[in-house]
């Protein structure tokens, strides 16, 4: 029995999620399960870092699995991206352990989400950003990220209401960045939110941007953060951004 670690990259436009799940085949774990199955013709299961949601997309989403076969990490790499459909593929494969688990062995996450603002909507790249037709206030979105590193139970940040688990999580850091992206002769102001935590909950990250969001456009104040953050109610936090703007970017071992 070999174990192996992949790293895969995958636009989400298309899939209902990472997660495999018993009402849909569209999945990324899915089809990706499916794939090796019939390539070693034997069962296989893997296990993602974390559990991006329908439309997420990843350039570094981390996975581990285990299989009965004599093909070294290159093959085994090769034969996936000749099978994976276009919008999956797999940018690293080696060997591991039976002790690595994708996700149960990853220290930090870290999360993009990017949106271009101002009056001209982007055609190109479209699909991965959110579009913003007014300006945001970076640097009151800035003053409301930081009450928002370390340890603090983000309840007010959870889309699942039903979640039964600890809401207690760490963001290490908050980057807010502003740029110009071109497309031709066509110039697009680039606002781009960049999550590091050990963990994040169900949804925890589009609302945040969802909330930063609002702060920049002057909905909200910096200092309504804290409130939201001890409140410990979803009420009280912002929409939840469009997930096709959120890109899981990389994962810390």
């Amino acid at each position: 029995m070999k174990h192996f670690r992949i790293t895969l990259q995958y636009d989400g436009s298309r899939y209902d999620g990472w997660q495999k799940q018993g009402n849909t085949d569209n999945t990324i774990q899915g089809r990706v399960e499916a794939m090796l199955t019939r390539l070693f013709e034997q069962q296989v299961e893997i296990q993602g870092s974390g559990r991006t949601d329908a439309g997420v997309h990843a350039l570094g989403q981390v996975a581990s699995f285990s299989a009965q076969t004599d093909l070294n990490p290159v093959k085994v790499m090769e034969r996936m991206n000749v099978f994976l459909p276009k919008d999956i593929i797999v940018t690293d494969c080696q060997l591991t352990d039976a002790r690595f688990h994708a996700r149960l062995n990853a220290k930090s996450k870290t999360y993009i989400y990017r949106i271009v603002t101002g009056d001209i909507r982007p055609v190109f790249g479209r699909q991965y950003v959110l579009w913003h037709s007014g300006s945001l206030d970076i640097v009151n979105m800035r003053k409301a990220a930081e009450c928002l590193i370390g340890e603090h139970d983000f309840k007010s940040f959870l889309g699942n209401r039903h979640y039964k688990k600890s809401t207690i999580r760490t963001i290490e850091n908050i980057t807010i960045t502003n740029d110009i992206i071109k497309a031709g002769e066509a110039e697009f102001p680039e606002v781009k939110m960049a999550f590091a935590g050990n963990g994040f909950l169900p949804n925890m990250v589009r609302i945040l941007s969802g909330t930063l969001i609002e702060i920049g456009e002057g909905v909200r104040k910096p200092e309504d953060m804290e409130n939201i953050l001890t409140g410990c109610d979803r009420d009280l936090a912002g929409s939840t951004a469009p997930a096709h703007g959120l890109t899981l970017l990389k994962v810390d071992y």
